[in-house]
């Protein structure tokens, strides 16, 4: 896998690279660079062609703006409002829940937070509403009459995004966090309310020195989530 920012020249490169990035250096993303991936990305399936995505990117002084709008609130809250929809089950099981935990503990052990310092805990989670220090955020949207397929079209198209940051050598993080300030982001971008907040992305080049780059959370192997019936 790339730790070094290099661009991915194949999807499996992509696949294999893409990670989520949760420290960004503020090295300016060329406008014209997202405009491509977003073009490319649109070619995403989607059941019935519904295309349900929306999306606003934030970026320059647009971000600068959103970042100072969102700095007393989050000093405030450092962990959000109530969310526009559970992230996860209310009663995860395994081994669910232990993927979960394992996953946060291999990351706060890396940047040096102990379990019981909730302090820091709750600050590096705050740090979700600062795009990780990304020069671009994006926010993705659907109309309130879509459902859970609608959900999932909006995945792909998200993932498209994320595997063609890579061949553009830049990083990503999605950011399911962002349901919790779902009032405010609508608010500051001019959003109806017959839309939804379903998730934000923070896009930008990694910071390769910080040791919470070095996470790369566990998979299973094959033989635990396939059948192979023939």
């Amino acid at each position: 896998m790339s730790t070094d920012g290099s661009a991915a020249a194949t999807v499996t490169a992509a696949v294999l690279s893409r990670h989520t990035c949760r420290a960004f250096t503020d090295r300016p993303v060329d406008l014209a660079v997202v405009r491509r991936m977003l073009d490319t990305a649109r070619f995403a399936p989607s059941g019935g062609n519904l295309q349900p995505w929306i999306v606003h990117v934030l970026s320059g002084e647009s971000m600068a703006q959103f970042r100072s709008m969102m700095a007393p609130m989050i000093e405030e809250k450092p962990l959000g409002g109530t969310a526009e929809y559970s992230v996860y089950p209310p009663n995860l099981v395994d081994p669910y829940r232990s993927r979960r935990f394992k996953v946060g503990e291999d990351m706060y052990a890396l940047i040096g937070i102990t379990r019981d310092n909730r302090p820091g805990r709750v600050r590096q989670f705050a740090r979700n509403y600062g795009f990780f220090g990304a020069p671009v955020g994006m926010f993705f949207f659907l109309d309130r009459s879509m459902g859970a397929p609608q959900w999932s079209d909006v995945g792909m198209f998200m993932q498209n995004l994320m595997l063609l940051a890579r061949e553009e050598g830049l990083e990503t993080c999605p950011q399911e966090a962002w349901a919790a300030w779902h009032a405010e982001v609508a608010e500051f971008l001019g959003v109806g309310p017959e839309l939804m907040l379903f998730c934000g992305l923070a896009l930008g080049y990694g910071d390769y020195a910080a040791p919470i780059n070095r996470l790369r959370a566990d998979r299973v192997p094959v033989e635990e989530f396939a059948r192979f019936h023939v």
